[in-house]
């Protein structure tokens, strides 16, 4: 049997956020994928005669090659980057997922989210609940909590907590699979004694590389109580920064309250915040506000905050963005200067919110060159979006004259992407991949 080509070609259309303020949107691209993953080109603007003399143009021949075409309302674009629910920390919360809307942070921590999470000391529970998590989301770590929680459910020492982030530490580093890397995380401030974070600052700084996740400012109560915690620290900000827990790749989840000082703090050490609208709508916390943080430098993804958020789609979060904006928006003092270039005082535009949920959220992860567009030299880690078929009523989409064999102009396939981004759901998603070999879902 003839062994199947691993190189691929894409041929149709193809939308991603440049940037903050621009949507790439190609009705006719062709873009070629190596057997390694990696996208090797991409052409904008190819008609369907064209396609094998711009092949051969990079050296590639039709028969050799993968060839998938797409159809009438069907795109090719970037996978979404969900930064703050899928780890350790909060895949325990999926069977809470959805309950405890009544309480805001710390009474829903005490209420809701311990009880369950200390359930997780029965195997079989575990074992049932993990299973279940894992079908939908990928997972690996933990996370380091020694007060503040059930007794029977935190860590039993410092000394302890950290032993046990060295040992998973190695053992990731053993699997020697570039997908899956170790993260630190304490849970938050409140949750950890000076010797737990002062013992991750020293993790870390042995790690310069690795990721560091954690909550920062999402409500009132948690920060006055971190205050009495931490009374020689001026702010929240500075608890993380004084343990050397605060530089870049630091991923810090919803920041709502963040003094002027914390953001300038913040972004002088290159770290960065997600953005979490559902959980900080459903729990009371407030509106983080986002425009400003961006007009700041300062990167910024979105996290779906599972169980703190009810849903575990990022379509969700691009949603409750955009409606969070538009509070801040109208809730301003003075109208938004039209001829300024900033976001403060507006509603994010789509570019703006399609970037956070991808380009956006690689920045935060460190990840930067590796995802987040469809550029060559990136991973092909891309979803196919298909608006026709399996996908919910919201989206109505008519078939004109010509376009049997794709959408056929620009403003027609951002009309669709922002169906898709409000309407849509994971049924509207054909196909993941990631590093193009290693498909998730679909074809």
């Amino acid at each position: 049997m003839a062994q199947r080509p691993t190189r691929r070609v894409f041929y149709g259309s193809l939308v991603h956020a440049t940037s903050l303020r621009h949507i790439q949107a190609c009705p006719r691209a062709l873009i070629g994928v190596s057997d390694d993953g990696v996208i090797d080109w991409v052409l904008d603007d190819v008609d369907s005669a064209s396609i094998q003399d711009a092949m051969l143009s990079k050296g590639w021949q039709i028969e050799d090659v993968d060839f998938i075409e797409l159809g009438f309302g069907q795109w090719i674009m970037p996978g979404f980057v969900d930064t703050h629910t899928r780890h350790r920390k909060h895949a325990p919360q999926y069977p809470n997922m959805g309950i405890g809307g009544q309480y805001e942070l710390l009474d829903w921590l005490k209420n809701v989210t311990f009880p369950t999470e200390a359930a997780f000391e029965d195997v079989e529970f575990a074992k049932k609940a993990y299973t279940s998590v894992v079908e939908r989301v990928l997972d690996c770590g933990k996370c380091n909590m020694d007060r503040n929680a059930s007794e029977t459910y935190q860590e039993s020492s410092p000394a302890q907590s950290l032993a046990d982030t060295e040992t998973i530490i190695s053992y990731i580093g053993s699997l020697e699979d570039p997908l899956v890397q170790p993260i630190l995380t304490p849970r938050f401030a409140i949750a950890c004694c000076d010797d737990l974070l002062a013992g991750l600052g020293t993790i870390a700084s042995q790690h310069p590389d690795m990721a560091i996740q954690t909550h920062i400012s999402e409500n009132p109560s948690e920060i006055a109580f971190t205050g009495e915690l931490f009374p020689d620290c001026d702010t929240y900000a500075h608890v993380y920064d004084r343990f050397g827990l605060l530089r870049e790749k630091t991923i810090l989840a919803h920041g709502v309250h963040l003094k002027d000082s914390e953001l300038d703090l913040i972004k002088s050490r290159n770290a960065g915040i997600s953005h979490c609208p559902t959980s900080n709508f459903n729990l009371r916390s407030g509106i983080a506000n986002v425009a400003d943080m961006l007009d700041r430098g300062i990167k910024v993804g979105l996290g779906t905050d599972v169980s703190g958020g009810y849903s575990p789609s990022i379509l969700t979060a691009i949603q409750h963005a955009s409606i969070a904006s538009k509070i801040l928006a109208f809730q301003a003092s003075s109208p938004p200067d039209s001829s300024s270039s900033s976001f403060s005082q507006k509603q994010l535009p789509l570019s703006a919110l399609l970037y956070l949920a991808t380009q956006g959220g690689a920045d935060l992860c460190g990840l930067s060159s590796v995802i987040g567009t469809i550029t060559p030299g990136k991973q092909f880690d891309a979803i196919l979006v298909d608006v026709t078929k399996g996908g919910v009523e919201g989206i109505w989409v008519e078939q004109e004259v010509g376009e049997e064999l794709g959408i056929q102009n620009k403003a027609r396939l951002l009309e669709m992407l922002e169906k898709f981004l409000f309407c849509g759901d994971s049924r509207n998603i054909r196909t993941v991949w990631v590093k193009v070999m290693k498909k998730i879902k679909g074809w």
